[in-house]
């Protein structure tokens, strides 16, 4: 009886998974932009076409740039897997301007990590090397074959610390999203033991001046790698765990978490794991809810973007898969009737 207590308890501390179910679809990308060293970190829908940013590591000798593809090639190919699909490459020409200020501002640059498009205004996250104190917002317009990022543009976005002062391994602001008057800022780790935090932006377009408001973010394990909005206040995120080990320790549960210790771990040995949550604005904070958890399969795969079109989801991951050769994966994940 006693056992069967124990495991009722921990079965309570399950969070329920609403009944949704997606399909996966695989969408063969052209080798360019399949490479490994794209290291995609975000996708965006804007108006007829899907917009891949890649991590733009210019510290490595990458070129600062982005990819569109269609969405009429991209249904066609969900029907025709012989399809190839055309796409076309978009520049960041003034992005290694905006590296040297920050190198200057004594923040290292280390690539961009989320991607936000309000009609022909482009918001882009920097994300910094680990000590560095803040991670950074740009602003730009998009054009037909570049992003005119603006050089006068650099908005600081301070990175939450932990108990003692140290900041979170590998932690930037993964994911940017608008809602009416409001665009947000979601920082990859929100398990902090008090409060947790997204900003919030007034009034968009931004100004150099902006400056950012705190909003509380209901406590959420492992990271959140990329945010889409789904509606009015109504978002969807990707919630993902790597079982890495040393500093990427930090993103585990303990193990008197029961609900969410079980997900990432399997008789103490550590799993990867990935799912979808939907993420609600109400009042004056953000609560969350899980929907969705990857197949077997895809719980590997380090994803980085996710776009929300028609009834499903656009996602992709950077470079990482379960076993090499590594590569840039696009998957269509369509909700099943």
């Amino acid at each position: 009886m006693k056992y069967l207590a124990t495991l009722l308890f921990a079965l309570s501390l399950l969070p329920a998974l609403a009944q949704q179910r997606f399909t996966t679809r695989n969408l063969l990308l052209p080798k360019e932009l399949e490479f490994y060293d794209n290291q995609f970190s975000g996708l965006a829908v804007s108006k007829d076409k899907l917009l891949l940013m890649t991590e733009c590591r210019l510290q490595d000798n990458a070129e600062a740039k982005l990819y569109a593809i269609k969405l009429t090639d991209l249904d066609r190919q969900l029907t025709d897997s012989t399809y190839v699909l055309p796409y076309q490459k978009l520049r960041l020409p003034n992005l290694p301007v905006l590296r040297a200020k920050i190198d200057a501002l004594g923040q290292r640059y280390e690539g961009l990590e989320a991607l936000l498009i309000d009609k022909d205004v482009v918001y882009l996250s920097v994300e910094t090397a680990t000590p560095s104190a803040n991670c950074y917002l740009l602003k730009g317009r998009l054009h037909a074959a570049t992003i005119d990022l603006d050089t006068a543009f650099l908005v600081p976005l301070t990175k939450p610390l932990a108990a003692d002062g140290s900041h979170i391994y590998n932690a930037g602001f993964e994911a940017l999203a608008k809602s009416h008057k409001q665009l947000f800022a979601f920082f990859e780790f929100n398990y902090f033991p008090a409060k947790n935090y997204a900003y919030a932006f007034e009034r968009p377009p931004l100004r150099s001046t902006s400056t950012a408001t705190k909003v509380l973010f209901e406590k959420l394990p492992f990271r959140i790698t990329d945010v889409t909005a789904t509606g009015s206040n109504h978002f969807t995120a990707i919630n993902y765990f790597f079982k890495g080990e040393g500093e990427d320790a930090v993103y585990r549960t303990p193990t008197a978490d029961v609900g969410n210790a079980h997900l990432i771990a399997d008789k103490g040995v550590f799993k990867n794991y990935c799912r979808l949550i939907t993420i609600e604005f109400k009042g004056d904070s953000f609560s969350w809810k899980p929907v969705w958890e990857f197949p077997e399969q895809y719980r590997g795969y380090n994803w980085e973007g996710i776009a929300a079109y028609k009834q499903g989801y656009f996602i992709i991951n950077d470079k990482y898969t379960p076993t090499r050769p590594y590569r840039s994966t696009l998957l269509y994940l369509q909700q099943a009737n």
